[in-house]
C-alpha cells in the first residue's frame, strides 16, 4: 500500500512537498483505515484546489515516477527523460526534480527514490525498514560518482556498471531477476493513473473484464447496475470489425400509454448514453480490476460527468471493508464540495493544493491545517462550507469587476 509520495522542483512543485496516506491519531470514520503491520494506512483521499493551481501537477508527478521507472529497461543511452523543473525560478530551472516513495509490501516498509534532470540521473536510493526492526536499512545508494551497494544487498552487486546514466539501478536489478528489484517494479506496476476527463482509452480494461469467464466479470455487470442508468441491462454485440465501445448496446423498457411495458429497445452506448454512462463504463475495468488485486488507482478529476451521488458510491466502494476486502486504494482530484459535507472523509483523507506568491505549488492536509488564531480544525465542523467560505485556502480568487 502506498504511504507516502514526496515532490519537489517538478512542474508547479517548486520546494518538496509531502502527500501522505498513513492515518493520522483521530477517531473518525475507522473503517476508513487498514491496518498493515506496524501501520495505519487510509484507503482513499481526495485533493481540492482552485484551477491551476498544481492538482493535475501533482498527478502529473506520480504519472512521471511510475512511467519513468516502468519504461527505465527500454530507453537507449541517447535517450531523454524528459525531465520537467520549475521554470518560474532561477534556482530550480536547471536543478534535478526529486521523487520518492513510501510504500509497504508484506509488512516491510519500502522508501525508494531518485533526483533527475533531463539527460541523467543524479541519485537513487533505497532504504527498507523490515517488519521487526525500528531502523530502516540502506539497501543502495547512488550519486553522480557512482553506486554504492550495502552488503544486504550483495545480489545485486556487479550491476553497477551496467546502469545507464540515464537508466534506474532498480530498474536493471529486475532485468536480472533480483528478488528486490522485481518487488519494486512490481509496485510501480500497481499502480493505475487515469484521467477522468480524457478517458475512453480507459474501456481496453472494460473490454478485458467483460469477455473475460471470472468473477471479475459479475463484479464489473454488478458494480454497473448498481449505479442505476436507467437501463434493465447491457449486451455486447458480436460483431466483427468495431470497436467494444460500438458494440455495447443498453437495453430500455418501452412503454405504451397506460405505463405498460410492451417491448424491449436497443440504445448504442457511444451514440445514444450520456457522457457520465460513458465515463462509467470506461473507467469501470480499471475501477473493478484496482478492488480485486489491491491495487492502487489514481484518477484526475473523478467527478467529471458524473453526479454527485454516483462519486459517493464509488468512494464508498473503496472506503468500505466489506466491498474492498484486499484494500485497494483510492486518490483522486475533484471540485465537487458536495463530498466534503457528505460524511465521507476523516480529516487526513482530505488534501489541499495552493499556489503561493510566486506561482509555486503548497500541498496541505485537513488535518494538518490550522485556522488564523493557530487551532486545528475539529471533526464536527462543516467541511464543505469551510472550504467555499475560503477558511482552507486552496479556492479561486476572483477580481471585481470595479477593480479590472
Amino acid at each position: 500500500m502506498l504511504l507516502e509520495f514526496t515532490v519537489g522542483n517538478f512542474l508547479s512543485f517548486k520546494d518538496k512537498k509531502t502527500f501522505s496516506l498513513e492515518a493520522g491519531s483521530i477517531s473518525e470514520h475507522k473503517d476508513n483505515v487498514v491496518k498493515e503491520g506496524k501501520y495505519k494506512v487510509l484507503r482513499s483521499a481526495v485533493i481540492y484546489g482552485a484551477n491551476s493551481s498544481g492538482k493535475s501537477n501533482f498527478i502529473k508527478a506520480l504519472d512521471f515516477m511510475v512511467t519513468t521507472v516502468k519504461n527505465s529497461s527500454k530507453l537507449n543511452s541517447t535517450d531523454k527523460l524528459n525531465a520537467k523543473p520549475f521554470l518560474l525560478n532561477t534556482e530550480t530551472e536547471n536543478q534535478p526534480s526529486f521523487f520518492e516513495m513510501l510504500f509497504t509490501e508484506s509488512n516491510n516498509r519500502y522508501r525508494y527514490g531518485f533526483e533527475l534532470d533531463n539527460d541523467k540521473i543524479h541519485s537513487e536510493w533505497l532504504y527498507i525498514l523490515n517488519e521487526n526492526s525500528k531502523k530502516e536499512e540502506l539497501y543502495f545508494i547512488r550519486n553522480i560518482d557512482g553506486i554504492g551497494v550495502a552488503d544486504i544487498f550483495d545480489e545485486a552487486k556487479g550491476l553497477e556498471n551496467k546502469t545507464r546514466d540515464n537508466g534506474f539501478f532498480i530498474s536493471v536489478s529486475d532485468q536480472f531477476n533480483n528478488k528486490i528489484g522485481m518487488l519494486l517494479m512490481r509496485s510501480f506496476k500497481d499502480i493505475w493513473i487515469r484521467s477522468g476527463i480524457d478517458h475512453k482509452d480507459s474501456l481496453a480494461m472494460t473490454d478485458v473484464i467483460y469477455t473475460s469467464e471470472t468473477n471479475d466479470k459479475n463484479d464489473l455487470l454488478s458494480f454497473i447496475k448498481k449505479l442505476d442508468f436507467g437501463f434493465t441491462k447491457f449486451e455486447i454485440e458480436n460483431v466483427d470489425n468495431i470497436s467494444f465501445r460500438d458494440r455495447i448496446v443498453t437495453k430500455h423498457k418501452v412503454y405504451d400509454i397506460n405505463g405498460n411495458v410492451v417491448n424491449e429497445l436497443d440504445f448504442k452506448l457511444s451514440d445514444q448514453e450520456s457522457s457520465g454512462t460513458n465515463k462509467i463504463f470506461d473507467l469501470a475495468g480499471f475501477i473493478i480490476y484496482t478492488l480485486r488485486f489491491g491495487l492502487i488507482l489514481i484518477i484526475d478529476e473523478l467527478d467529471s460527468k458524473l453526479h454527485p451521488i454516483l462519486t459517493q458510491e464509488i468512494i464508498k466502494i473503496f472506503n468500505n471493508p466489506e466491498t474492498n476486502p484486499n484494500n485497494a486504494q483510492l486518490i483522486f482530484t475533484t471540485h465537487d464540495t458536495n463530498l466534503l459535507g457528505a460524511n465521507l472523509f476523516r480529516r487526513d483523507q482530505i488534501w489541499f493544493t495552493e499556489k503561493d506568491d510566486f506561482e509555486a505549488t503548497d500541498m496541505y492536509s485537513l488535518l494538518e491545517f490550522k485556522d488564523e488564531d493557530g487551532n486545528t480544525i475539529r471533526k464536527d465542523r462543516s467541511f464543505e462550507k469551510d472550504y467555499i467560505r475560503g477558511r482552507y485556502g486552496a479556492i479561486p480568487y476572483i477580481t471585481n469587476l470595479q477593480e479590472m
